[in-house]
């Protein structure tokens, strides 16, 4: 059974990734990488997971951008006292 079949929604496991925290995200993104430079799978598998890495990897940098975000926001009140 390949990826694409397994049963899992495609959409609803990408929706999924818009709840997890910087370090699921991360961590699962770094298993992705990892999986992908194994090689071994299908195209079909191959671009599920690569559609999965690049999602994880958006919700990292919106992570991430929101931490930016609130340090220059900290920033900018502690110059402005």
């Amino acid at each position: 059974m390949t990826l694409a079949e397994s049963g899992k929604d495609a959409d609803s496991e990408l929706a999924e990734i818009a709840t997890f925290g910087y370090e699921r995200a991360r961590d699962e993104l770094v298993n992705v990488v990892k999986m992908l430079e194994q090689g071994g799978m299908d195209l079909d598998d191959s671009l599920t997971l690569w559609e999965r890495g690049e999602a994880l990897a958006n919700r990292c940098e919106e992570h991430l951008a929101g931490a930016r975000k609130r340090v220059e926001d900290a920033l900018s009140r502690s110059e402005a006292e």
